[in-house]
């Protein structure tokens, strides 16, 4: 049991790993890194290189989320059929928060990476799809509200636990949201700081001018 779940942590830290925004920039001829927040997530992307580029993003880093969560807990009850729920649950726990701080944290780029919610979100939709529902509600709500992308993000994360709790999750589904979403809030600390000088972007700000050696 143990092996499996240093495998799950494995499998989804190398899958969260893979630095989508940066990936894509860079076949543009841009180091996302270098340009607006320096943020390689999809809000960066969406500022810089525009609107589909920054979906595609946020598309395939939700996918890294999904993928892990899905895939190990099908791939454990395939070869432990009489695996019980609770093992499974766990084993979808490890392969998600893994493939968020691989996300956060990623090897290919000097562990530095994005603020992980996208990636949070497809593991959240595969874990507690009905407390999901409840954050893109809140997420959407403060967006419209304020046109502030981060501060929609820290408002799910902080309602994140208690969506799951209203929803019926396990203790251990509580917990595991809430350290997800404090590790959420904590990655955001330079919006917060930009939010209260009144410095943060909002959405639909025109983006900046592409650096030189940009590709169009």
């Amino acid at each position: 049991m143990i092996v499996g779940y240093f495998a799950a942590a494995v499998g989804g830290y190398l899958l969260g790993s893979v630095p989508t925004g940066y990936l894509l920039a860079k076949g543009r001829g841009l180091d996302i890194r270098s340009v607006g927040s320096g943020n390689i997530g999809a809000t960066n992307v969406f500022r810089t290189l525009g609107v589909a580029a920054g979906l595609c993003v946020l598309l395939v880093d939700a996918i890294k989320g999904v993928i892990p969560v899905i895939g190990v807990r099908w791939l454990w009850r395939e070869l432990d059929p009489s695996a019980s729920a609770l093992t499974l649950e766990w084993a979808g726990i490890v392969a998600g928060f893994c493939a968020v701080l691989g996300h956060n944290y990623t090897c290919w780029l000097g562990f530095k990476g994005g603020k992980g919610i996208a990636t949070s979100a497809g593991v959240l939709a595969a874990w507690v799809p009905w407390a999901f529902l409840i954050l893109l509600g809140v997420f959407g709500a403060v967006l419209l509200a304020t046109r502030y992308v981060s501060l929609a993000s820290i408002s799910a994360a902080v309602a994140l636990p208690f969506a799951v709790w209203l929803t019926g999750g396990s203790l251990s589904l509580i917990l595991i949201t809430a350290a997800l979403g404090t590790l959420a809030v904590y990655k955001h600390k330079a919006n917060i700081q930009r939010l209260l000088q009144g410095t943060e972007n909002r959405l639909g700000k025109p983006r900046p001018a592409p650096a030189e050696g940009l590709k169009r």
